[in-house]
């Protein structure tokens, strides 16, 4: 019989700092969701798993403590990536960037949604075991 075991990643000290965490999801997203705006016109499959995968990432690899700035980075980073992408590329044509900008987000929304959901989860979920139990009177 073969047993299965799991092995977490071997990383040597604490983890990474909140700044570590934010830098590193930014850069990632920045990265991808960029490709992929030029390659495609728009966002789509690459762009919302790279959020997840982030997501995750920050999560897993963060110190204890980070666990808000790792669920909070990723939908910020990557509105920042597209909407200097748009001004880049559209201008600064307010009815064409807005609608363009509406329209990116709208491409990743379940990914964004489900992330979110998990992300507060496991964030609420760590504020509520630190919390001591009240006494009972």
């Amino acid at each position: 019989m073969s047993t299965a075991t799991t092995t977490k990643p071997i990383i040597k000290g604490p983890g990474l700092k909140k700044e570590g965490v934010v830098v590193l999801q930014t850069f990632f997203i920045a990265l991808f969701a960029g490709f992929e705006l030029l390659i495609r016109s728009g966002a789509g499959i690459v762009s919302g798993l790279i959020v997840c995968v982030v997501l995750y990432g920050g999560l897993r690899f963060g110190r204890k403590g980070t666990t808000y700035v790792s669920v909070v980075t990723p939908p910020l980073a990557f509105a920042a990536t597209v909407l200097l992408y748009l001004i880049l590329t559209v201008g600064l044509k307010p009815s064409r960037l807005g609608l363009d900008f509406i329209a990116s987000l709208a491409g990743i929304a379940p990914y964004l949604a489900v992330s979110a959901i998990y992300g507060w989860f496991i964030f609420l979920n760590e504020k509520a075991k630190a919390r001591k139990p009240k006494p009972r009177s």
